[in-house]
């Protein structure tokens, strides 16, 4: 298998248009590969600058999971944290996580940033959301994102090899009209839902109309935890 390394976006679009299989860490597909034989060409964005990205407001698709730090908001920084194993994390990409896993660990945290996906195909570089990306598998290249004033993130414990546990990803955003907005996302098994409001007027009227969106579809014992982070994230807004 021969491993190609663009440093640029005009040749990773070669890379494509020539039939290499893009990979991150190869922490998913590496086994597959053992078994099913590996293709002629991968692709790896280790060497892309645009993928390589780690600010306050945005993040490369190649950026290794352990190297995601404070710069980022904690409810990313924290999905992040608690991927697999440390050996794990050392490996597995950003990209990897979201378009690859079954899990998407990082998935929820980035929806209630309100996150843009910059992706690559063969006719260029273009914009798209994260739903998108997920359903079409595209090439992602990074994540942008506006600051929340506060995030936070909940992961519930669970055996390995287990069922998935319970992901809260909340975050408060502050509106150009002067009010604020609370993004909720919760991920029950695969599937990740996730629900909006204005959250101006206070914690449980926030909590009830949150009750309003595909959120109050959870379980009671799911949706008393995620009552329960949401109210932890606007206290910390409240404070700030």
């Amino acid at each position: 298998m021969l491993l190609r390394l663009p440093t640029s976006l005009t040749e990773a679009q070669n890379c494509m248009a020539e039939g290499a299989v893009p990979i991150g860490g190869a922490t998913l597909v590496w086994a597959l590969w053992q078994r099913d034989g590996f293709p002629e060409q991968a692709m790896s964005l280790r060497s892309l600058p645009e993928a390589n990205m780690l600010e306050h407001e945005a993040l490369g698709a190649a950026v290794l999971l352990h190297r995601i730090d404070d710069r980022v908001p904690e409810v990313l920084r924290g999905a992040a944290s608690t991927v697999g194993t440390g050996a794990v994390r050392r490996t597995a990409t950003v990209g990897g996580n979201i378009v690859g896993s079954t899990l998407r660990c990082l998935l929820p945290a980035a929806l209630v940033l309100d996150t843009r996906a910059t992706v690559l195909d063969r006719d260029g570089v273009f914009e798209t959301d994260l739903a998108e990306v997920v359903a079409k598998r595209h090439l992602l290249l990074s994540l942008r994102w506006r600051a929340p004033m506060t995030s936070g993130y909940h992961k519930a414990p669970a055996e390995a090899g287990g069922p998935p546990p319970l992901v809260v990803a909340t975050a408060v955003h502050a509106e150009e009209d002067g009010r604020r907005r609370v993004r909720v996302a919760v991920r029950d098994g695969y599937e990740v839902i996730g629900g909006s409001t204005d959250c101006t007027a206070g914690t449980d009227e926030t909590l009830r109309a949150l009750d309003t969106t595909d959120l109050g579809s959870l379980p009671p014992e799911l949706r008393d935890v995620m009552r329960r982070e949401v109210s932890g994230v606007l206290g910390r807004a409240g404070d700030g």
